[in-house]
Formats: C-alpha cells, structure tokens, sequence
C-alpha cells in the first residue's frame, strides 16, 4: 500500500498510525512459508523456463520462500505422481503442459492418477505447434502440399522427429499422414533439443514440435515452416498457414502450460494461488520472456481451466482412437 504525504499526515493525526500496517500483516500472515513448484522436465527446457518465470515471482505474493523442483520422467508423469501424493495446503504445486493431466489418460491403462485427482489453478501461457523441414528436404519443397507430394515420392526419406511419442506433436503429424493418406516415419527423441539438432544437421526430414524451438533457426535459412496448428496464424509466423488453411481442418490444436495444486486444497489457498499467477504472468517482463520463446502469456480462473480440462480430455479419446496409438505403437 502507497501513501502520499497527506493520506500519512490524516492516518498519523488521529493516533492510528500502527493500523497502517494491519494489510501487510495480514498479508504476511496469509503466506505460505515456502512452497515448491514441481517441473516435471529437465531443466534448460521449456517447461522448465515457464516453471522458473512464474515460481520466482510467486515469492512475496503467495509464499514467503517460492523454488523449483524439477522432476523429470516418462513424460512429466512423475512430477504429477508427486503432487497427488503432496499435501493440500499450498506448499506443492505444478507446473505442467496440460497432455500430462488430460491425454495421457487415454494412453496409459496403468496411470496413477485421473483429471479427477488435482485442483486446477490457473493458466501462465500457451503454445502452438509447427511442421518445419530441414535441409534433408529439397529447397523447391515450400508448402505442406509439397512436402506431401515429396514424402509420398520419397518414402524412405520420409521422417518426422518428435520431442516424444505420444506427445500431441506427435498427434498432429499423425494426424496429418492418416489424414493425407501419406506414410510419415515417426522418429521421436527425448525433447526437443536432440531433434532439432538434427533436423537442421540434416538427419532427418521434417520435426512436429513447438513453434519456439524454430524460431532462432529460421532466420538463418536453416529450417523451414511449413504449417502451424492454430486456429489463426501465428503472430510469431504470420505468414505461415495454418494446418487448416492448407486443407487440413481437424488439425487445430494448442498447448497450453497450467498450474495445479493437491486436491482438497482449501479454496482460499487455490484462489490466492490463481491471483498471484495472474499477476505474475500478466507483467510485461514475462510476457516479453514468454514471446522469445513462442508462448503467448494468461491466466485464467480456476473455474476456466477446470472446464478446460474436462473438455479436452474428452476431445483426446476419438484422437488416440483414430491414430491407433498405444505407448508400445
């Protein structure tokens, strides 16, 4: 709380100066000593970066002490093991992409846990996916037509890296050869950074994966974007088309990072949770951060994301179901 000269003269003139302080107490009283935000990927990542972004300033706001925890493994799905098995009263959330918690359901018959099994806090960003060749593509390949027409031609050339099987970039190109009759060679790799190498060294033909991990190469001529995943175009590509715009209309989808909490959280906790990540995120520092590495930062209520949650999990299953996918595939 700021006080100009005359507000002080007024509060100190009737004796009532220590009341000035009763909103920071309060304030303090209400945070949460220390509190861990789980990541469920190695560090230097994505995931990783948005958990570092938003933790940090969680300290002050919602905990007296705010620190990362990074827990990787099978795909995030440690990290969401942890939180269900933390206790409800602040000092455990995650930070996470939302398949952990709404696709993975659909893929693992052995999962520990349901959408049912956490409280969902709030949104920090979103992000879209990108198809982008590399140099193992011939320079006359410009459009996803041409690269179908390419890979048709060149079936034995015709590979895609993934930051992981399973993942909803490897959903997309799924999609993408079921739905263009064109056999697509599924090469995934343990994150990004190991496909993107060689993509651009020319091992492999193609990569589905986030629009942010091609964005420094692209400038240098090194890969290509051929389509993004949005609804809209990108206003990191605007002139990339969409998936949709090329022919392919069920091929719209977005990622977007969340923030969950135990469940039986109480709800003056998850509500004060949900405001310091608004306030977080909605800083021109982080969103600035977020832009360079393609996530467009928000937040939203703990209501939004709820019903989020629930819709997407259910729009995964026909997904899974009509690419045929299972964890061995």
């Amino acid at each position: 709380m700021t006080l100009d000269r005359r507000q002080f003269l007024a509060a100190t003139a009737g004796g009532s100066l220590s009341l000035l302080g009763l909103p920071r107490l309060a304030q303090a009283q209400t945070l949460v000593e220390q509190t861990r935000v789980l990541c469920g990927f190695p560090a230097g990542g994505t995931t990783d970066a948005v958990s570092r972004r938003v933790g940090e300033r969680l300290r002050g706001s919602f905990a007296k002490i705010s620190l990362v925890e990074n827990k990787p493994g099978v795909g995030g799905r440690l990290a969401v093991e942890e939180l269900k098995r933390s206790a409800p009263d602040g000092t455990t959330m995650l930070l996470s992409p939302a398949s952990p918690i709404t696709l993975y359901p659909h893929i693992y018959k052995s999962l520990s846990y349901g959408i049912n099994d956490f409280i969902p806090v709030s949104t920090a960003c979103s992000i879209n996916f990108a198809l982008a060749v590399g140099p193992a593509v011939p320079d006359s390949v410009k459009t996803l037509k041409d690269f179908l027409a390419w890979a048709k031609a060149n079936p034995s050339k015709a590979s895609y890296a993934t930051p992981g099987a399973g993942t909803p970039n490897h959903f997309v190109a799924a999609l993408l050869a079921k739905e263009s009759g064109v056999d697509l060679n599924h090469v995934p790799y343990r994150g990004s950074a190991p496909g993107v190498q060689d993509l651009v060294g020319g091992q492999i033909a193609a990569m589905s994966s986030p629009i942010g991990d091609h964005l420094p190469y692209i400038k240098n001529g090194k890969v290509r974007v051929l389509a993004t995943s949005g609804a809209q175009r990108s206003r990191f590509l605007p002139d990339v088309p969409t998936y949709a715009e090329q022919g392919f209309k069920s091929l719209v989808m977005q990622e977007w990072y969340g923030f969950f909490l135990p469940l039986k959280t109480p709800a003056e906790v998850v509500n004060r949770a949900a405001a310091a990540i608004k306030a977080a995120v909605s800083t021109q520092d982080t969103i600035d951060a977020f832009a360079q590495l393609g996530l467009e930062a928000g937040a939203n209520t703990p209501e939004d994301i709820a019903r989020a949650v629930r819709e997407e999990n259910a729009a995964w299953g026909p997904i899974v179901k009509k690419v045929g996918f299972t964890p061995e595939a």
